[in-house]
Order: structure tokens, then sequence, then C-alpha cells
């Protein structure tokens, strides 16, 4: 308790000291400041107006970032409305009818001599064309619900036919389902298929060219040439 004690006290007298030497050392710089007034006060007021000023361009810098984020949240949330938008004549129609518009969107973008199967037993060329630089387009349409992925057996079939079968430069699977599963969407990057899933087809049928989707697959897409025969 007696060691305690003084403890407490030489953490009182501490402080009064720390106390007496900040008084005088304010009384000091009071004093300074008063006699050298003339010269303090254009340095104060500079010092003053640039925190203003910069405190002032901090809280513009931060209102304009949070406008630009707001505004490409807005813009990324009107550009998904319009997608769907688009997509909605698109859901209602049916298997034959989407093979059909699939191919009237290739011959938009410029396609040559497409072809549509309109039947089962295609070996999953649903639609064949070529593109303006020559190579072979061979597409697999699936007219899923939006809520549905496409899963890796679809996609393994496609792979096993589109080449060997139809000789594509280019496979395209395009899907009204919102997305590819995770092992569709790895095979399809190893195997060099572009994978278009809901979204990417709405910027399909809302103008996108063909050509500007096919490198958003990831790591090809038909990037090969054919070679001269």
């Amino acid at each position: 308790m007696a060691a305690r004690r003084r403890r407490r006290r030489l953490k009182k007298r501490t402080r009064r000291q720390l106390q007496g030497w900040g008084a005088v050392v304010a009384v000091v710089a009071a004093v300074w400041v008063t006699r050298h007034w003339s010269v303090v006060w254009p340095v104060l007021m500079a010092a003053t107006a640039a925190a203003l000023l910069g405190g002032a361009g901090w809280a513009l810098l931060r209102a304009h970032r949070r406008a630009v984020g707001q505004d490409r949240a807005w813009r990324a949330r009107e550009e998904a409305r319009a997608r769907e938008l688009s997509m909605a004549e698109v859901d209602a129609l049916s298997w034959q009818q989407f093979e059909t518009y699939v191919a009237e969107l290739c011959r938009r973008d410029g396609c040559t001599r497409v072809v549509v199967s309109g039947k089962s037993g295609d070996l999953g060329a649903d639609v064949v064309g070529y593109l303006a630089d020559g190579r072979k387009l061979v597409i697999q349409c699936k007219k899923y619900a939006p809520h549905r992925s496409v899963p890796s057996h679809d996609m393994q079939k496609f792979v096993g036919t589109a080449r060997p079968e139809h000789g594509a430069d280019v496979a395209l699977f395009v899907t009204t389902g919102h997305a590819f599963t995770r092992d569709a969407r790895g095979l399809a990057l190893r195997q060099d298929i572009v994978a278009l899933h809901r979204d990417l087809l709405g910027s399909w049928v809302k103008g996108a060219h063909l050509e500007t989707l096919i490198p958003l697959n990831g790591t090809g897409g038909g990037t090969r040439r054919r070679r001269p025969a």
C-alpha cells in the first residue's frame, strides 16, 4: 500500500511539473507572438488559407469520386435492365425460333452462308456460317430458362463435335441461361469454345458485334484461322 501511495504521489508531482512547464511555454509563446505579430500574422493567415483550400479541395474530390461511382453504378443498372428488356422477346421464342434468331444476328454482323439446321440430331451444329474473314462458325444454341446454368455434359457434347465433326474455326455456345457451371466454363476455355451466357447474349441482341464478344470468353474463342486448302 505504501509503495502504491508513493507511485501516486510521484505521478501527481510529475503531472503538476508538466502542467507548469506547459504553462510557461504557453506564456513565452504568447509573448513572442505578441512582440512579432507583424511577422506571424501573414504566415498564420497563409497557413489558414492553405488549410481551408486543401479541405475544400479534398471535399470536392471526394464528392466527385462519389458522383462518378454513383453514375457508374446507375449506368450498370440501366444497362442490365435494358438487356433484360431486350431479352424478354427472346425468352418468348421457341427453341426453333431462337436458332433462327441467332442466325439473323450472325447475318447482321456480316456472316455469310448462314444455315440453320432446325432439327434434332445435328450433332451440335444448330447454326453454321462463315465470319467476314472466312473462318467457319459453328453455333450450339440452348434455349434455357433465365435462371438455369449450362451443365458440363452439354459443353462436353459440343466439344466432341464442333471441330472433329464440323471443322469449326470458331465454336460458339450461346444460351439464354444466366451462366455456365464452373466445370462447363473451364472446359470451354480449355477447348477454345466461346461461351455466351445470358448477359453477353443480351449485349449481342442490343447491337454489340459478334467479333467484339468472342474475346470476352477468356483465353481464346476461334482466334485460329483456317489454313488455305
